[in-house]
């Protein structure tokens, strides 16, 4: 399937929420990825209205942003085919494998197997499981980059309680075989532990199909969330078993309808037994959380789930291909799978030479081509990330340029210009430029109309209170205010501002 007959609502939704990305060319979402206008607007929405507390009470205030930051549940539930009782919210997939790591009843002489091309943070993670006597071992890698279901089979001894891995290899982007390594853990009694950080955005998964007992996801990568937050989904066959974690209040249950009635009770000590919900959420810290992150992260999911994960795997997977064709063209060596079955929105390629693959990142960067050098046990290279907002031309200016790179003698070649030159970097600016103007022209927009909102509000107030509908001296104050920072233009958009908030009451 060619780019061109993706719907057009698909492409009008990624342009419109993606307006940075125009003439940028950004092939990184694999380190962190672009968050959409609408999850900048979230967080913006619930920093600025922090300002005027529009809730009766501060205590009102902060159950209203539980609220806010539980609605991240049922959207994450909704993205993996789970329940919103099986996902807790933590804020990032390395907080995830820290729950997995506390909560697994692993005692000394067990052992955790996990294949040497992962992150490093898995192997931070089960590593200090040492001094408590459960061994970390590691399933090698093929000469493909890639390891077999059979080589994990054959590790498989009775020691092994733990089978723990990126469903998506962050240096290659190798897509692993979950079906018949979920199977294979339950016919062996295996925990299976899965980090699907590269993964989840960009490819679908569904927890129905291929059950798995645990999985997490940090969600600043291929689910475009502005801030560090993420979610841990927890199997209901397994939270039975698992270790509870040394929780906050947030995550026993009440003893009174909400925490803020609780508090209102005259028998409340601290010294008590404190019962705790089997949903998933008991294993979150349980204090005052990343209320930014979590609305932030709702709205970035509502984007995929919008678009629809099936159709981000049919685009991205295009793309792959395109980008696989140009590298054979060029003589430049994947590292990785090249078949749609372990394929994934990664791609990575060499030059046969580490030093040159950074010599060759380098040259992209600076050709305003945005992409990583990774490697892990041998394996890596440049690393390119294919994603829902990218777009053939991404590719081919990436190939262009690498073609460009070779011409210019590889790793001793000079840098390129950093910027195209003349009319086509001034076209390239204005487009650019024009698509951040109309980004701040709808939170301008946004904002006059919370002012408008705020201002209703004090209007309903002076008339309950037997008050003037307006304040002229506040007026004053305000058309200063403006007039101070922004000179006579500043007073002309303070009038304004005031005979548009007036409104009718």
């Amino acid at each position: 399937m060619s780019y061109e007959h993706v719907s057009c609502d698909f492409r009008t939704c990624v342009e419109r929420e993606f307006p940075a990305l125009a003439r940028k060319v950004y092939l990184d979402s694999a380190c962190i990825g672009v968050a959409p206008v609408r999850a900048l607007r979230a967080v913006t929405e619930l920093v600025q209205g922090m300002q005027y507390l529009a809730a009766e009470s501060g205590t009102a205030a902060h159950g209203r942003l539980n609220d806010l930051r539980a609605a991240a549940r049922p959207l994450a539930a909704r993205l993996i085919g789970a329940r919103p009782s099986d996902i807790a919210l933590v804020e990032s997939a390395t907080h995830g494998l820290k729950i997995a790591v506390e909560s697994l009843p692993l005692e000394a002489g067990d052992e955790v197997l996990f294949p040497d091309l992962e992150f490093i943070q898995m192997g931070v993670a089960w590593r200090q499981l040492k001094e408590r006597g459960v061994t970390a071992r590691t399933v090698p890698h093929d000469a493909s980059g890639a390891f077999s279901v059979d080589a994990v089979r054959d590790r498989l001894t009775p020691a092994v309680k733990v089978l723990a891995l990126s469903s998506v290899q962050w240096t290659n982007g190798f897509r692993a075989d979950l079906a018949a390594l979920s199977e294979l853990c339950r016919q062996r009694g295996v925990w299976l532990v899965v980090d699907a950080a590269q993964h989840l955005g960009a490819l679908p998964f569904s927890v129905r199909d291929t059950p798995v007992d645990i999985l997490v996801c940090g969600g600043h990568k291929w689910l475009c969330s502005p801030f560090g937050t993420g979610f841990l989904y927890l199997a209901p066959r397994a939270r039975p078993r698992l270790r509870r974690p040394v929780a906050g209040f947030f995550a026993a249950i009440p003893p009174a309808p909400t925490w803020g009635e609780a508090f209102l009770r005259t028998d409340l000590t601290p010294l008590r037994d404190y019962e705790f919900t089997e949903d998933a959420y008991a294993w979150e810290t349980g204090g005052t959380g990343n209320y930014p992150g979590a609305v932030g992260l709702s709205a970035a999911l509502s984007l995929f789930l919008e678009l629809r994960p099936q159709r981000i795997e049919s685009h991205v997977l295009t793309l792959t291909e395109h980008l696989l064709q140009g590298l054979d063209r060029l003589k430049l060596t994947v590292v990785g799978p090249r078949g749609v079955r372990h394929r994934s929105a990664i791609v990575t390629f060499s030059t046969g030479n580490p030093r040159a693959d950074e010599s060759l990142m380098r040259w992209l960067l600076a050709a305003g081509v945005a992409v990583s050098v990774r490697f892990v046990s041998g394996v890596g290279g440049v690393r390119v990330s294919c994603h829902l907002y990218n777009t053939p031309r991404d590719v081919d200016a990436l190939l262009e340029a690498a073609e460009d790179w070779r011409r210019g003698s590889g790793e001793h070649a000079s840098p390129p210009p950093a910027r195209p030159s003349g009319r086509r970097r001034t076209t390239s600016q204005i487009v650019r430029q024009r698509a951040l103007i109309d980004a701040l022209d709808d939170d301008l927009m946004g904002l006059v109309t919370a002012r408008e909102g705020v201002s209703h509000g004090i209007r309903l107030s002076r008339q309950e209170g037997s008050l003037s509908r307006t304040d002229p001296a506040r007026e004053r104050e305000v058309i200063e205010r403006f007039h101070h920072r922004l000179g006579p233009d500043g007073t002309r958009l303070a009038l304004e501002l005031l005979r548009m908030c007036k409104g009718q009451t």
